[in-house]
């Protein structure tokens, strides 16, 4: 199981906690940055939605690049990704709310 996300981010620390009995590995977007071959899988499943619209790094964005596509957006600025994201090779998940805890905590 891989949760896609920075080590500093609130709910990528809760959804780490919660996950850990479960073998969870954190890939961390910025130490590690993701190739176009992974961001793919990402953006089929979530599409625009995998952009973080209310962060301060999207609102730091000049005008062409907020008006670029997601993975333009998402290379040139990896914080940009709403987290966490977590897959276990099957099934994916967008954020740690009761959703995604149904999903993976049963």
């Amino acid at each position: 199981m891989i949760l896609y996300g920075l080590p500093t981010c609130s709910d990528c620390k809760a959804a780490l906690r919660a996950l850990d009995d479960q073998g969870v590995t954190l890939r961390d977007i910025r130490a590690d940055p993701l190739s176009a071959a992974d961001w793919a899988p990402l953006i089929a499943e979530f599409g625009d939605n995998l952009i973080d619209r209310k962060s301060q790094a999207y609102r730091n964005l000049n005008a062409w690049l907020r008006e670029s596509e997601t993975d333009a957006q998402l290379d040139a600025q990896p914080a940009l990704m709403a987290r966490p994201i977590i897959t276990d090779g099957t099934r994916w998940t967008l954020g740690w709310d009761a959703t995604a805890q149904a999903v993976w905590l049963g």
